[in-house]
């Protein structure tokens, strides 16, 4: 997960209990809990001389999740994973004091057909606690993860905690990710089912909170725990996620997320330098901006 522009397109409007926007990090909303960046990817259609390639590229201080609606990706880092993720799992990669990693399409979708891309790449801040641990590694299946309906609504829990069960991918805060799909017009309560700051994805369909209806590609960021009563159209997918902010200001440039400026000017240097650990077999480089 390069983040290549830091500056996100900003597109933040207030509609009484909410914020509207695009992305984060945006001007009025910096973080959603402990998320600090997240990317829409797709949908694209992948093809030859489309493939997916994204080099050697170092993180610190935070952890990513890569979770995937259509298509597959193929993640190796410095730590020796080597791991295609595919629609419904979970890759989970923690940084720490330093990780390098590559994105690439597996080989064996590289064979001509064209494919689609769909999915989200999302950064999570650490702890300040833990902004320094040792690197790792997690991929939870599909199968894995805590699902459920309810009158029309599909749940997935992809990561943390929420709707009374727990996601088993191992997290370092408080926080929660939960993809929902609509099969009827579904009312949802998310009072008391989830703690903290609340943001909300609409990857297909409509929802309609506050009087205002928003379609795919809005992002709503609730402004208080009890505010978010949604009315969720039929053939939507919707994106919950958040959690307990931290008491404390990150900071981040480029790839590197940290409570403290020095971290960043540190990591700047070694990455220059080409001083952090290597992903195996692999000489490929993303040079500093």
């Amino acid at each position: 997960m390069s983040n290549t522009d830091l500056i996100i397109e900003e597109r933040s409007r207030d509609i009484g209990d909410f914020l509207v926007g695009r992305l984060i990090p945006f001007r009025k909303k910096r973080m959603v809990g402990p998320f600090i960046f997240i990317d829409h990817m797709g949908p694209a259609t992948i093809k030859p001389g489309s493939y997916m390639d994204v080099d050697q590229h170092p993180h610190i201080g935070l952890s990513t999740l890569t979770y995937l609606f259509e298509g597959e990706i193929q993640h190796q880092d410095s730590i020796g994973t080597n791991q295609v993720i595919r629609p419904g799992s979970v890759n989970w990669m923690t940084a720490g004091k330093g990780v390098t990693h590559t994105e690439r399409t597996p080989a064996d979708l590289r064979h001509g057909q064209q494919f689609t891309m769909h999915g989200y790449q999302i950064w999570i801040a650490l702890p300040k606690d833990k902004e320094d641990m040792e690197p790792e590694f997690h991929h939870v299946s599909a199968t894995e993860l805590p699902n459920w309906s309810d009158q029309g609504a599909s749940f997935r829990l992809v990561a943390g905690s929420g709707f009374g069960r727990i996601s088993p991918l191992p997290v370092h805060s408080e926080l929660f990710m939960v993809e929902i799909e609509t099969t009827e017009d579904y009312q949802l309560s998310i009072n008391g089912q989830l703690e903290g700051e609340i943001g909300i994805c609409i990857v297909e369909g409509e929802i309609k909170a506050c009087e205002h209806e928003l379609g795919k590609g809005n992002m709503l960021v609730s402004k208080t725990e009890d505010a978010c009563e949604l009315s969720i159209k039929s053939g939507s997918k919707i994106l919950l996620f958040g959690g307990q902010p931290f008491p404390e200001e990150r900071h981040i440039f480029w790839n590197f997320v940290s409570s403290e400026k020095e971290k960043i000017e540190a990591a700047k240097a070694a990455w220059k330098q080409k001083e952090f650990p290597k992903v195996p077999n692999d000489d490929s480089y993303v040079p500093l901006p």
